[in-house]
């Protein structure tokens, strides 16, 4: 028997046509997962008649694995699909027989029609591909849509919203599993964005809207550079080379967020790193991570997360077994990804 706790187990359901990016998503994500030198995930993507599957692009993929892959998974998503009526009926029993059983159930965009056919977001709150809202709204009117965000998380069912907001909702999935540091480690590796702020509340419901450009993408790095010293809006603006209205403008079309609450997300962000992997006094987290003082980071960890940062240090404690660094240790991993 290995020593070593064998990889989560992910089966990813294409029920076509599918959409290939959608699809290529949780295996270039959890493959890239690590924990030590380990892989973290194992991903096998299956089909009710596996052979040749037809996909919304108009080429064709060759799946080798059925839906009996879904029985053995601990965690099983559903990709886009172009069919958003009907679903193979094996498809949504394979659904409904690994919710049943326990396992993490998943959608990355029009997935989540897939989820609704199979009756398990019913009474739950879900999110999909923004272009499709009206329709999902008006097929599934038993389903709190919440169409504004890029993940919903409700009682162990988890729908992203369109394309790239995929990405985040498995690098949340990967932060959920083995924390913040495994989880900005992937983000670095698949060069994606940092990873959105999730918390620890049961549905996530604000994360952080897409970046939509890169005119200040240089200014980003330096302020994430050093997170852990005072920036003001001058600040910003002197490296941006404009004024504190433009930058403020600018900030805003690009990251959806004013310049200071971009900052304070990764600054949160730097704070659940550290307390995760470190066992630092929280006046030291809240002065890493740039939250000043102990009282600020708490109040700041509780409004984010519903959790004081010594209770979500013990949760994920907990869950490693204990195995956070030593307060004197310099294995941080700085810059929050």
């Amino acid at each position: 028997m290995s020593a070593f706790p064998r990889p989560h187990r992910v089966a990813v359901v294409a029920a076509p046509p599918v959409t290939t990016f959608d699809l290529s998503i949780p295996g270039l994500v959890f493959g890239a997962a690590l924990v030590g030198e380990r892989p973290a995930y194992e991903v096998t993507i299956c089909t009710a008649d596996p052979g040749v599957v037809a996909t919304s692009g108009g080429m064709d993929l060759l799946l080798a694995h059925g839906l009996e892959a879904t029985g053995a998974a601990d965690t099983v998503m559903v990709t886009g699909t172009g069919d958003r009526v009907s679903t193979d009926p094996r498809v949504l029993d394979a659904l409904r027989a690994a919710a049943a059983r326990g396992a993490r159930v998943a959608s990355i965009c029009t997935g989540a029609f897939v989820l609704a056919q199979a009756g398990l977001l019913d009474g739950r709150r879900a999110t999909t591909f923004w272009y499709m809202s009206e329709e999902f709204r008006r097929r599934f009117p038993g389903i709190a849509l919440v169409p504004d965000v890029l993940f919903v998380e409700d009682r162990g069912v988890l729908t992203s919203a369109g394309l790239s907001a995929g990405i985040d909702l498995c690098l949340h999935m990967v932060g959920r599993d083995h924390g913040a540091a495994v989880a900005n480690a992937t983000a670095r590796l698949v060069v994606a964005a940092p990873v959105r702020p999730g918390g620890q509340a049961q549905f996530i419901e604000t994360p952080l809207p897409p970046e939509r450009g890169a005119r200040l993408s240089a200014t980003r790095a330096w302020a994430l550079a050093r997170l852990d010293e005072p920036t003001t809006l001058a600040d910003l603006a002197r490296h941006a080379g404009t004024s504190v209205r433009t930058l403020t403008r600018r900030f805003r079309s690009e990251t959806g967020l004013s310049p200071l609450q971009w900052l304070l997300h990764r600054r949160l962000d730097r704070a659940r790193e550290i307390l995760e992997t470190t066992t630092l006094p929280m006046e030291q987290v809240a002065a890493r991570s740039g939250l000043g003082t102990a009282d600020s980071l708490r109040t700041h960890f509780r409004r984010s997360t519903s959790l004081t940062p010594t209770a979500y240090r013990a949760v994920h404690r907990a869950g490693r077994g204990g195995g956070l660094l030593p307060s004197g240790s310099k294995g941080v991993v700085g810059g929050g990804g």
